[in-house]
């Protein structure tokens, strides 16, 4: 009888120490999962001090937000290299910030322009051109877009209207302050730059 209960006793405690050693293995690891969890969201928070106080700000996913990174280097893009004013410093200004944001297509249709004397007649007509975006289309899978706008080209004696519609496609680079969207336009050309209205202005 004796026997019987120490044999009883010795199973009763292996299976407490088992059933111990198990729990323990468990809750260990509930503990480094939970712990994982609360490194990682930590990462996703950084502190800004604005007169001293620290504000929270939440770090976001990249690519949740890359097609609206998208779309304002493409806006930035076209507004630097069509919006024009009869300057030959500014003009060189505007474009050398957009050769930033565009391969050698850029600099391909800047040349083009030069050889048509397009820059030279900005200058010698006063005109001051100014672009207006209607929409940019987007093709994330391929990394393709379409930009539809409008130019307004204001000369001395007539402001004309012209509809511009441009493809290209994009590649994702390395941020700088010159590029802070990361994005390089590449293989773009003009589809369309007609004239939609050519008004006269009155000149006495």
């Amino acid at each position: 009888m004796i026997v019987k209960n120490i044999e009883a006793k010795i199973r009763l405690a292996t299976w407490v120490a088992f059933g111990s050693f198990l729990t323990s293995i468990v809750l260990s690891a509930i503990c480094c999962s939970y712990s994982y969890r609360q490194v990682n969201d930590a990462r996703k928070s950084i502190y800004i001090l604005s007169n001293g106080i620290p504000l929270q700000a939440n770090q976001t996913d990249m690519q949740v937000n890359r097609p609206a990174e998208y779309r304002a280097d493409i806006d930035l893009f076209h507004a630097l290299f069509f919006s024009l004013t009869p300057d030959d410093k500014y003009i060189e200004y505007q474009l050398k910030k957009a050769m930033y944001l565009v391969d050698e297509s850029g600099a391909d249709q800047v040349n083009n322009l030069k050889e048509n004397g397009f820059f030279n007649s900005v200058l010698s007509s006063s005109s001051v051109i100014t672009l207006q975006t209607d929409s940019i289309s987007l093709d994330i899978a391929k990394r393709y877009f379409r930009y539809y706008g409008k130019l307004k080209i204001d000369r001395r004696s007539s402001t004309v209207i012209r509809s511009l519609i441009t493809e290209g496609y994009l590649k994702d680079i390395p941020r700088s302050d010159n590029n802070p969207h990361g994005v390089l336009i590449v293989n773009w050309k003009t589809l369309e730059n007609k004239d939609l209205e050519n008004v006269q202005k009155n000149t006495f």
